[in-house]
């Protein structure tokens, strides 16, 4: 896949998250500006999911096989939606604490989407 975009993310995600969480410490819920970045940081995400599957499509495959990819790929493009979801049913510090985890979560499925890859598709 795009090595670039992994690490865009993954900086993104990183980001978001100590944003979120600066923000939890000061004692506040997300705000209209964090749901802005998690915007940005689901396009990015999305941007990944197509082409993950353009690749696959193109008859690219995963080291670690196409079933498992699929399924990080998924898990990657809801992780910061769902904890923005959730976020938004718990409107103080811990709506904040919770998009921080989902960003760190994304981090590391970024990682590991980067293993499942391999080199074989770079």
């Amino acid at each position: 896949m795009l090595d670039a975009l992994t690490v865009a993310i993954g900086v993104a995600a990183l980001a978001l998250a100590a944003w979120c969480g600066h923000a939890a410490w000061r004692d506040q819920p997300t705000k209209d500006w964090h749901f802005i970045g998690m915007a940005v940081v689901t396009v990015l995400v999305l941007a990944q999911l197509v082409i993950g599957v353009v690749k696959l499509a193109q008859g690219e495959k995963p080291d670690e096989g196409t079933v498992i990819f699929v399924a990080y790929l998924v898990g990657a493009f809801a992780a910061v939606p769902a904890a923005g979801m959730l976020s938004l049913t718990e409107r103080t510090k811990w709506g904040s604490i919770t998009v921080a985890a989902g960003a760190v979560v994304l981090a590391v499925l970024e990682v590991r989407l980067y293993d499942i890859w391999g080199t074989t598709g770079a």
